[in-house]
């Protein structure tokens, strides 16, 4: 039969062992880290814990060897003591160096972004200059564009004015083509009229001829041929 302090003499161990391993796969974790940060700062939190519960075991380990009423025990289990010792120092050697390592490799890593955020600011540059010069050529194609339209305007409004110009000569050909219209419908009015006028003169000529005519023939009739 086990007496108490055996058993709780390999549990001591048992979780020493258990602890060891989980700060050994904390280190191993911590060596392959590349960041961020925050990261790190997490899984040293966790091996400091882990540090911590072994440490207080390897304490009791201690102290049940110390408590060991057998010499021959109580060395031995002051050997396994001593040997956790080391082995928590190894790791702890350990834990620093993978430290370092994490730290280089997140150091080399923010150099590389930065070189990255150099070569990106330097495309972001040239972006906008190049979308500042695309801006530029659009604008001064719209103001062309629109100066364009402004001269097609103008041309627009003097043809317009033009054919209003055009359209009011109409007007006024018009008005001086009727006004000639009434003027020569009013002359060959009295050009008809000055015409039957002149028939008339002619007739009354005629008749007044006829008439004298007659008269003198009649006088000398009468003087000629008094007889008759």
């Amino acid at each position: 039969m086990a007496f108490p302090q055996d058993v709780h003499v390999r549990i001591c161990n048992q979780e020493i062992v258990k602890f060891d391993l989980e700060v050994k796969a904390l280190i191993q974790d911590i060596g392959d880290c590349s960041g961020p940060l925050s990261a790190l700062t997490e899984l040293n939190t966790k091996v400091k814990e882990k540090f911590q519960q072994l440490r207080h075991r390897i304490q009791e380990l201690e102290q049940s060897a110390k408590e060991q009423d057998k010499e021959s025990e109580k060395q031995v289990l002051l050997q396994e003591v001593e040997n956790h010792k080391k082995q928590m120092l190894s790791n702890q050697t350990s834990w620093r160096k993978a430290n370092l390592t994490c730290k280089i490799a997140i150091d080399n890593l923010e150099k590389a972004e930065l070189l990255q955020g150099g070569d990106l600011f330097r495309q972001r540059k040239t972006a906008k200059e190049s979308l500042a010069q695309t801006s530029s050529a659009i604008t001064e194609n719209l103001m062309g564009i629109s100066r364009m339209m402004s001269q097609q305007v103008q041309q627009s409004e003097e043809a317009m004015q033009t054919l209003v110009n055009s359209s009011r000569t109409i007007l006024d050909a018009n008005e001086e083509f009727k006004s000639m219209s009434g003027t020569i419908q009013l002359g060959r009015k009295l050009i008809t009229k000055y015409n039957r006028r002149e028939l008339t003169d002619k007739l009354l000529i005629f008749l007044a001829l006829a008439l004298f005519l007659a008269t003198v023939l009649y006088i000398v009739k009468k003087r000629l041929f008094p007889f008759l």
